[in-house]
């Protein structure tokens, strides 16, 4: 059974969206390894600041079918099918890892490479998977994290209230 991490965002009532995903990442996959939350400030755009986070999950399913559960979750979310890349948003749920598996098939990317681009992305995956080797870099998460540029980084870990009630 491959594990998987999903990378979450949100910049619109994130305090709602984020806590609702976690739940319903849970019914659909269960139990759920949880990094801390990041406030990161926006990327690519003049918006609010995002809350993002990694989940690591095992499942029985193919690729497809998790990403396909993934964008019905964002839908469920207020997420439109239509939104742009570098945008305000209710909810962006990425399969970002999945087992060793490496995929491009249209927008399905595994390896995302978000993971080695943005620090909201990178730094939560090296706290819950420090050892995991990327499957095409054959480097952990940790060094990676560690070689990362943080000139300029914007984000910070924070607890928010919400978190120990999931």
């Amino acid at each position: 059974m491959p594990t998987g991490y999903i990378s979450i965002g949100s910049n619109i009532q994130r305090d709602q969206h984020i806590p609702s995903s976690i739940k319903a990442l849970k019914q659909h996959f269960g139990e759920l390894t949880l990094s801390s939350v990041y406030e990161s400030a926006a990327v690519g755009f003049a918006g609010d600041a995002f809350y993002n986070l990694i989940v690591g999950f095992n499942a029985d399913l193919p690729a497809k079918a998790v990403a396909k559960r993934l964008r019905d979750i964002e839908l469920d979310h207020g997420r439109t099918r239509n939104s742009q890349k570098f945008s305000a948003r209710t909810l962006d749920l990425d399969l970002i890892l999945y087992g060793d598996l490496v995929l491009s098939d249209g927008r399905l990317q595994i390896p995302r490479d978000e993971i080695e681009k943005y620090a909201f992305v990178l730094e939560p995956l090296a706290e819950i998977a420090p050892t995991l080797q990327h499957p095409v870099k054959h480097i952990d998460y940790a060094t990676l994290w560690r070689l990362f540029n943080k000139t300029d980084l914007h984000q910070q870990r924070i607890t928010p209230d919400w978190l120990s009630t999931i």
